[in-house]
């Protein structure tokens, strides 16, 4: 069984960085992706940033890539996301998800998924 334990989130005033963290257990090493989704109030959910297994690999949401980075620790297959200079906008909750990796840097599916962990964004 897999499980996914977000961490970091809360509320956080505009202007400041947050990072969000996100425990993996039961996870089979090898080829594999990591990201971060996010569903804002009344929007659908979006990707925010994936990263494979060998940790060079990602990709980032075009609105928002200057202020994100995306680390993994391969040892402990753990997931970090560093937002920066946060905006209101940033306001949602964050998922943190795990599936198969793809060939040519691609992501198919996340088939595991956390619990998700609230950034409120204050101005």
């Amino acid at each position: 069984q897999v499980v996914l334990m977000e961490s970091g989130g809360g509320s956080v005033q505009a202007g400041r960085p947050l990072r969000l963290s996100c425990a993996s257990y039961g996870l089979n090493r090898g080829t594999y992706c990591m990201g971060w989704f996010r569903r804002a109030p009344g929007k659908e959910r979006e990707e925010v940033a994936t990263i494979w297994s060998d940790g060079v690999v990602k990709h980032y949401v075009d609105s928002v890539k200057d202020r994100l980075f995306i680390s993994l620790d391969q040892n402990l297959m753990s997931v970090h996301l560093d937002i920066y200079s946060l905006t209101p906008e940033d306001t949602a909750k964050y998922y943190c998800a795990a599936g198969p990796a793809g060939t040519d840097g691609a992501c198919p599916s996340f088939d595991y998924w956390g619990q998700g962990t609230q950034v409120s964004v204050t101005s």
